[in-house]
């Protein structure tokens, strides 16, 4: 077995019972090995083992919680076409955080991490400017 190879708990144990019915081959009949010893190391490695299972079963319901909440904020986003949002954005000239609010008319995902993105039209007419926001920079929704 390479030194970069994963090992696990099941590998460790079958090499340890290997051992184990070696040395009871082995053993002085006049030292015999401990039983009390031997049933908790094969304890330990039970409860190892099924360690390694919920790490699993937890990385398996990891996934499908965060493939769940990225559907769930693409319904929400999408809900949010044709209503007005409030967000503040900072003033490029002054430096300060201004509140605005606009209407919603696209929603796309973000490139790098698949997120909902919502585009923003304030103003009207030659006065309209397009924003883009995440989800998370709407601070009011309204109809």
């Amino acid at each position: 077995m390479s030194a970069s190879s994963i090992v696990t708990a099941s590998d460790i144990q079958m090499d340890y019972m290997k051992l184990l019915i070696t040395q009871l081959q082995n053993q002085n009949p006049l030292e015999p090995l401990d039983n009390n010893e031997m049933a908790s190391q094969l304890a330990q490695f039970a409860g190892l083992s099924q360690l390694e299972s919920m790490n699993s079963q937890l990385g398996t319901m990891n996934t499908s919680f965060v493939d769940v909440l990225a559907a769930t904020n693409r319904t929400y986003a999408n809900s949010l076409l044709g209503k007005n949002v409030t967000f503040y954005s900072e003033d490029e000239t002054a430096g300060e955080l201004v509140k605005m609010t606009g209407t919603v008319e696209s929603v796309f995902n973000e490139p790098n991490n698949g997120g909902s993105l919502l585009g923003v039209a304030v103003g009207e007419g030659e006065e309209k400017e397009e924003y883009t926001l995440g989800l998370g920079a709407v601070i009011l929704v309204e109809e």
